[in-house]
């Protein structure tokens, strides 16, 4: 990246059951001003990866133009689809290799949306330990799983 970045975004998503109960959040900084958006939903039936993918799609979705963006997250999943994957996965019309056949990219919505906001931004990657007491991390973490729980308890 040429220049420094003008806007941290951290990411989390959490799961009860894989599938089960989902959420997602973000916390997006402003890196210059300090000024900070916090974002979480979440899906009563989806995967922990789902849930990854949506809190970035979400995040920068809520830029409301091109900034030089730099995307923390725990999620070896997200990083490298973004970082490797993707290009594989675009030249072969969104599918990959599964043993002889070719299959269909999970979670195909959302790459394709993540790819077309990831081409609206200069985009950085940051891979961190998940759990490890990065405060960032922990709030995105702390809302995805009050996201899940809420819809579990609406559900029990």
């Amino acid at each position: 990246m040429s220049e420094e970045p003008e806007v941290a975004l951290f990411t989390d998503g959490a799961c009860s059951g894989n599938p089960g109960p989902g959420g997602w959040a973000f916390v997006m900084r402003h890196l210059a001003t300090g000024k900070e958006l916090e974002r979480s939903g979440g899906e009563p039936e989806t995967t922990n990866n789902r849930m990854e993918l949506r809190a970035v799609v979400e995040g920068l979705s809520a830029l409301k133009r091109p900034v030089s963006v730099k995307i923390v997250s725990d999620s070896a999943y997200v990083l490298n689809g973004l970082s490797s994957w993707i290009k594989s996965w675009k030249k072969n019309d969104w599918k990959r290799r599964d043993g002889a056949k070719w299959v269909e990219v999970k979670n195909v919505d959302l790459w394709k949306r993540l790819d077309e906001l990831v081409s609206e931004h200069e985009v950085e990657f940051s891979k961190i330990k998940g759990h490890s007491g990065h405060p960032e991390n922990e709030r995105c973490d702390e809302l995805a799983v009050t996201e899940w729980r809420k819809i579990k308890q609406n559900r029990d």
